[in-house]
């Protein structure tokens, strides 16, 4: 930096305030400043000014599984709005597994990240007493972790699948499938939540061997729906909670020989890219995933600010049921 003063004639006070943005600095000098700069192939030391400033302009965000469309999505937006106000992003996929992410959040602090974004893969006591200890701003997204007492983002999830399931029933469905996510998640039971309510709406018995657990996976989803499509009295439509799920549910049935809708009716969670590629094209749950991202990212960045109050703040987002060919009325007795 005292290179960079000399040959641009001025203080290193003055290449100091153009460099770390502490202080105006004149059109005329900036460019003497930056000649100066490219003359000497100087390069900041970002280690040293986080050192000195005690800040690494860095955001850690863990999402459960990188895989996931929705989550690649999120992760998209939450680095756009952060990069756009000088933020630098380090993501880790916890992979479904609650020890890989506990190691991969402190991996993260290790770092020295300013916040974390987190979508937690579990709600164990461990990891909620662990956050809690984090003396970093931090925000929840997409799931919910009970006792934790941070702002967070997250979907009506119960409300979009019950009217999902309503849909289905008003088709004159009443036999209809679940493929169900890990139910130690909040969005696992908050869906699974919205099928019951709107089959007890419906006066529609709640039957135990309907409901298949698909571990949020595509082999799980495939799993889930051959279990259902095999048994004796099958479902007349299937409802997928989430998109990798769906993938393996399509596949199923193609593998099974039946054909959606005319054999078996399909709606699921997720509005992701491929929805409307499948043939029949699919009846979705859309998220509004780059709200989703954006207001995480506006959260996390009022707390590094001190713009936001002491309590946290909670943010509910509405889904939005889209009608597309994949279910079929059934005909009236």
């Amino acid at each position: 930096m005292l290179d960079v003063a000399r040959t641009a004639q001025v203080s290193v006070a003055t290449v100091s305030a153009l460099i770390n943005g502490t202080t105006r600095v004149s059109p005329a000098l900036t460019q003497r400043i930056e000649a100066a700069i490219s003359a000497i192939g100087y390069e900041r030391n970002a280690i040293a000014r986080s050192l000195k400033l005690g800040a690494t302009n860095t955001i850690g965000l863990m999402v459960s599984d990188i895989r996931n469309p929705f989550f690649t999505d999120i992760v998209a937006t939450i680095q756009y709005a952060l990069n756009r106000v000088g933020y630098a992003v380090m993501v880790c996929s916890s992979d479904e597994n609650t020890e890989l992410q506990d190691m991969q959040i402190k991996l993260l602090l290790d770092r020295a990240v300013d916040g974390l974004i987190i979508a937690p893969a579990g709600e164990d006591v461990m990891l909620k007493d662990f956050l809690a200890s984090v003396r970093r701003p931090m925000v929840i997204v997409d799931r919910t972790c009970e006792g934790l007492d941070v702002d967070t983002v997250t979907l009506d999830n119960r409300k979009a699948v019950l009217d999902a399931t309503s849909y289905l029933i008003g088709l004159g469905h009443r036999r209809i499938g679940y493929i169900a996510g890990p139910l130690i998640t909040s969005t696992g039971r908050d869906r699974l939540a919205g099928y019951r309510d709107a089959l007890a709406a419906a006066e529609v018995p709640y039957v135990d061997e309907l409901v298949q657990d698909g571990d949020s996976r595509e082999a799980g989803g495939y799993r889930a729906a051959m279990q259902l499509l095999t048994q004796r009295d099958r479902p007349s439509a299937i409802f997928s909670a989430n998109n990798l799920m769906t993938i393996g549910a399509m596949r199923a049935i193609r593998d099974a020989g039946l054909s959606c809708p005319d054999d078996i009716s399909v709606a699921c969670f997720d509005d992701f890219p491929w929805a409307d590629v499948f043939r029949p094209h699919l009846t979705t749950i859309a998220q509004p995933v780059q709200a989703i991202g954006e207001y995480a990212a506006n959260l996390l960045l009022d707390r590094l600010s001190g713009k936001a109050d002491e309590a946290p703040r909670r943010l509910v987002i509405q889904g939005r049921l889209i009608v597309r060919e994949s279910c079929r009325a059934l005909a009236r007795p």
